[in-house]
């Protein structure tokens, strides 16, 4: 199983190039970090959608871009993957996102992961100029879109949420056919499409969302689709570090847990990794 951490790198917390490194040096597989632009002060929308949730961490709306901080941790680095853990594609102009993920996969050579999702801020969205309900569609469509950016040498793409003329746009991810991409949240009938449809692999946040169930159903849908179930990865987000846990994902068919890091100073979270480097 390959094993992962993540963290929201805020100005707060240890740097994210710090951080790139320590979790190179004790053998992680993969490093990721989240993305809010910002969080609106109304807070009209529970934390995570769900009622009755805590008060939302300051960390979400003090993170860093999470495209920058990758390419910093790129550039001292050299075996890591580097993911988003998650970019809110409905939030993004499919041009820019094709362009700042396909120039961290070069940079890192070939090291890029994009984790993908929805979005549950509704307040947020709205200051992008998105609906919530029409988050999945545009989603989907930037998604597809940024597909065509990444492997063809003239683009275009013409949808009822994104459109351009053919057009030039380098650099070109340095993985065949872009970086994997990667969709979070529940697996019900909608998203379990948009896996099949555009994404190389499923991966929600532990503890909300059965896990078992949705493997089966997705390799399922691949196969009624004509597409193999086999190309498709499944893993967890947020993962308690406990081996009993990994084991019991492993036999499931997760391949990749991620493990979660406090947004706190370096004396705080490098202990936290030694800690979770013994299971590897």
């Amino acid at each position: 199983m390959k094993i992962g951490v993540m963290m929201f790198p805020t100005d707060k917390a240890i740097g994210p190039v710090e951080l790139a490194k320590a979790a190179e040096e004790r053998g992680f597989e993969s490093l990721w970090f989240p993305e809010h632009s910002h969080i609106p002060t109304s807070r009209e929308t529970p934390w995570g959608g769900n009622e009755g949730a805590p008060p939302l961490p300051e960390e979400y709306w003090r993170t860093h871009d999470q495209f920058v901080s990758l390419g910093a941790a790129a550039a001292v680095t050299k075996n890591i993957m580097l993911g988003t853990g998650i970019t809110l594609v409905a939030q993004r102009d499919p041009i820019w996102l094709a362009k700042e993920a396909a120039t961290v996969d070069r940079i890192s050579g070939g090291r890029f992961i994009l984790g993908i999702g929805y979005g549950w801020n509704k307040e947020e969205l709205r200051h992008h100029g998105v609906k919530y309900t029409d988050r999945r569609a545009i989603t989907r469509e930037t998604m597809l879109a940024v597909r065509e950016l990444w492997t063809n040498d003239e683009a275009e793409f013409h949808g009822d949420w994104v459109n351009f003329d053919s057009s030039w746009a380098w650099p070109k991810p340095v993985q065949p056919g872009g970086p994997k991409v990667i969709l979070g949240g529940a697996a019900g009938p909608k998203t379990i499409a948009d896996i099949v449809e555009f994404c190389d692999g499923w991966m929600p946040i532990s503890g909300r969302y059965d896990f078992s169930a949705p493997i089966g159903q997705i390799r399922e849908a691949a196969v009624s689709a004509g597409r193999d179930p086999a190309e498709i990865e499944f893993g967890q987000f947020g993962t308690p570090a406990k081996p009993e846990i990994l084991e019991n994902l492993a036999e499931l068919g997760c391949s990749r847990v991620v493990l979660g890091l406090p947004p706190a100073p370096a004396d705080v979270v490098l202990p936290i990794l030694d800690k979770y480097a013994a299971l590897l």
